[in-house]
C-alpha cells in the first residue's frame, strides 16, 4: 500500500513538472519579444513585428501592398538596412531569421520617426559591427559613436545618401533610426523588465503568425497631433479608447487585415467600453450612407435599454450627471415628455456619426418605430418644415447617444422611415433626403461591397474612411509634408480604396479587425491567397 501510495506521489510530481514545464514553454518568461520590446521607447503608438527573412519578403515580392502604406523612399531606406547592412556577410547568419520590431515614434519638430529594434543570435559579438568599416565595396561607412552614454555606431549608406544611427541596447539587442533624435531616446531607454507598453503574444502563437501589429491606444492621441495642424474629429472615440491590442496578419494579395485582442486596460473609463458589455450585431446602418461618405463611426448595442442605463452611468462617473438631468428636467417642464425614457424605448439597434466629403454631418439612427418617435421630437424642436425641425435644446444627441455625437451641439432633424437623421443644418438634411429617396449610398458602389466582403459581418464599433472622397478634407487638416506625401507617393495611400477597424465585443474586452484594401483590384490576384 505504502509503495502505491509513494508511486502515485511521484507521478503526481512527474505530471506537474511537465505541466509547468508544457506552459512555460508557450509563453517563457523573458522570452525574445519581450525582451526586445521592454527596450522600446514608451511612447510608441504603433509596432510592426516581422521575421527578417527571405520567405517573409518573397510574399510581398512584385506587390505593391507595403510600399503603398509606407511610402517608395521609406520602404527603400528599409530595404537598403536588409540587404546592405543586415544582409553583410560578416553579419547576416546572426540577424536572419531574428524578428525585427518597426516603432513609430513622436518626434519634437519633425512629425513622426520609425525606429528598428531586433536582437542578434548566439554567438554574436558586437565587435563585428565595428569590422564593417575596413570592409572594401561594402555601400556603407561605419564610425563608433556615443550616444547618451551608449555605446553606437553611425553608419553611411552611399546609395541612399544617409546616415543610420545605431544603438547597442545590450544583451545582444539593437536599435537604429535615420533620426538621430529618436537614436538618442533609445539609448536613454532602459529596459522595463516585466514592465509592458504592449499585450504580447505567447512565443508559440507568435512563431506561428506571418507578422504582428502592436497597438498602443493612449499614444494614438500624440500619434495623431503630429500628423494633423487642425483639430480633427477622425475617429475621435478610437483615439480615446484605453486598450492595448495585438493583431496577427492574414495574408491577401488586394488587402492588408489583421486580426486579434484589444485588451482593455484596468479602471478604463472611456465611451466605448460601453459598447464592451453588449453583444456584437450584425451591421445593417452602413447600407444607407452616402455615396460621398469619407470617413464613418458606426455603433452597435444589442441591448438599447442597457446602453442608455450604461450610459447615464459613464456620464455619473464624467460628473456630468446634474447638467445632465436638470436639462431632462427642464424639457419635461416644458415639453411634457420624459425625452430620455421614450428615447430609449425607441432606440434600435445602431447609430452612425457619417462625415461627408463636403464636410457635411449626419447622425443616422435607427429607431423601432419612426412614427411613434416623431411626435416625441417635434415637441422638442422648432419645425421649420412639416418634415424638418431643429432642436430647442443644446446637447441632446450627446447626451442621449455619447461623445461620438457632442458634435451636433443643436441639430435639425428629420424622420424617414425607421431612422432619424440629425444633421447641422436645414440643407444638409435636404440632401440626404434626397440621397435617401433615391437610393445614392456608398453601397450601392462596387468597389464599397468588394471592400465590405473582407469585412466581419458583426461588430459594435466600427470605423471607416474612403481615402479618396476624404481627400479634400485631409488636405485641410493634415500637416503639409504628411499631406503631400498622401497626394503625392504613387504607390501610395491613394493606392487604397478605404480603411476599416472594427471593435466586437469578447469577453469584457474586444475581438478586433483591421482592414485596408487596394484600388484597382486585379481579380485574378484576389482569389492567389496565402493563409
Amino acid at each position: 500500500m505504502k509503495k502505491q501510495i509513494i508511486t502515485t506521489i511521484i507521478l503526481l510530481i512527474a505530471t506537474a513538472a511537465i505541466t509547468v514545464a508544457y506552459f512555460k514553454n508557450l509563453n517563457p518568461p523573458g522570452s525574445n519579444t519581450s525582451r526586445v520590446m521592454a527596450s522600446i521607447p514608451d511612447d510608441a503608438s504603433i509596432i510592426f513585428q516581422f521575421t527578417n527573412e527571405k520567405s517573409f519578403y518573397d510574399i510581398f515580392n512584385g506587390n505593391t501592398l507595403l510600399e503603398s502604406v509606407t511610402g517608395k523612399d521609406q520602404l527603400a531606406d528599409i530595404d537598403t538596412i536588409r540587404d546592405v547592412l543586415l544582409g553583410n556577410p560578416l553579419i547576416s547568419k546572426y540577424f536572419n531569421e531574428q524578428s525585427l520590431f518597426i516603432s513609430l515614434h513622436p518626434l519634437k519638430n519633425d512629425g513622426v520617426g520609425m525606429l528598428l529594434t531586433l536582437s542578434a543570435g548566439k554567438g554574436f559579438d558586437d565587435e563585428r559591427i565595428g569590422q564593417l568599416s575596413v570592409e572594401k565595396n561594402s555601400g556603407f561607412i561605419v564610425n563608433p559613436l556615443h550616444i547618451q552614454g551608449a555605446k553606437g555606431y553611425s553608419i553611411y549608406f552611399n546609395s541612399i545618401k544617409k546616415r543610420f544611427y545605431v544603438v547597442d541596447k545590450g544583451a545582444g539587442i539593437f536599435a537604429g533610426s535615420f533620426s538621430q533624435e529618436l537614436a538618442k531616446l533609445s539609448a536613454q531607454t532602459k529596459f522595463k523588465g516585466d514592465k509592458q507598453d504592449f499585450v504580447l503574444l505567447s512565443e508559440q502563437q507568435n512563431s506561428n503568425s506571418l507578422a504582428n501589429l502592436y497597438v498602443n491606444y493612449g499614444q494614438l492621441t500624440t500619434l495623431f497631433g503630429k500628423l494633423f495642424v487642425n483639430s480633427t474629429d477622425i475617429f475621435r472615440s478610437f483615439k480615446l479608447l484605453s486598450a492595448k491590442a495585438v493583431l496577427s496578419m492574414n495574408y491577401k494579395s488586394d488587402a492588408l487585415m489583421f486580426s486579434g485582442i484589444s485588451t482593455l486596460q484596468k479602471g478604463s473609463f472611456t465611451y466605448l467600453d460601453i459598447f464592451a458589455g453588449q453583444q456584437p450585431v450584425v451591421n445593417h446602418l452602413k447600407d444607407i450612407f452616402p455615396a460621398t461618405t469619407a470617413y464613418s463611426t458606426n455603433l452597435s448595442v444589442s441591448d438599447p435599454l442597457k446602453f442608455g442605463t450604461d450610459l447615464y452611468q459613464y456620464h455619473v462617473k464624467a460628473g456630468i450627471q446634474k447638467e445632465q438631468d436638470s436639462l431632462f428636467k427642464k424639457i419635461k417642464a416644458e415639453a411634457g415628455i420624459n425625452l430620455r425614457t421614450e428615447f430609449n424605448n425607441l432606440l434600435g439597434n445602431e447609430f452612425a456619426i457619417v462625415t461627408t466629403r463636403y464636410e457635411e454631418k449626419y447622425a443616422i439612427i435607427s429607431v423601432k418605430d419612426g412614427s411613434k418617435l416623431l411626435p416625441f421630437m417635434t415637441n422638442i424642436s422648432n419645425m421649420v418644415t412639416d418634415n424638418i425641425g431643429q432642436f430647442k435644446y443644446s446637447k441632446l444627441p450627446f447626451f442621449l447617444l455619447g461623445d461620438a455625437f457632442g458634435i451636433l451641439k443643436k441639430p435639425y432633424f428629420m424622420i424617414l422611415d425607421n431612422y432619424l437623421i440629425l444633421a447641422t443644418s436645414q440643407k444638409e438634411l435636404t440632401s440626404y433626403s434626397d440621397t435617401y429617396l433615391n437610393r445614392k449610398f456608398l453601397s450601392k458602389t462596387e468597389a464599397y461591397n468588394q471592400f465590405y466582403d473582407l469585412l466581419s459581418e458583426r461588430s459594435n464599433v466600427a470605423f471607416f474612411i474612403n481615402f479618396k472622397n476624404s481627400q479634400p478634407i485631409l488636405k485641410k487638416d493634415m500637416s503639409a509634408d504628411v499631406y503631400s506625401s498622401f497626394e503625392n507617393d504613387n504607390p501610395g495611400w491613394k493606392s487604397f480604396y478605404g480603411a476599416s477597424y472594427q471593435l466586437s465585443s469578447s469577453d469584457e474586452n474586444f475581438y478586433t479587425n483591421f482592414c485596408m484594401r487596394l484600388n484597382n483590384v486585379d481579380t485574378a490576384a484576389v482569389n492567389n491567397e496565402f493563409q
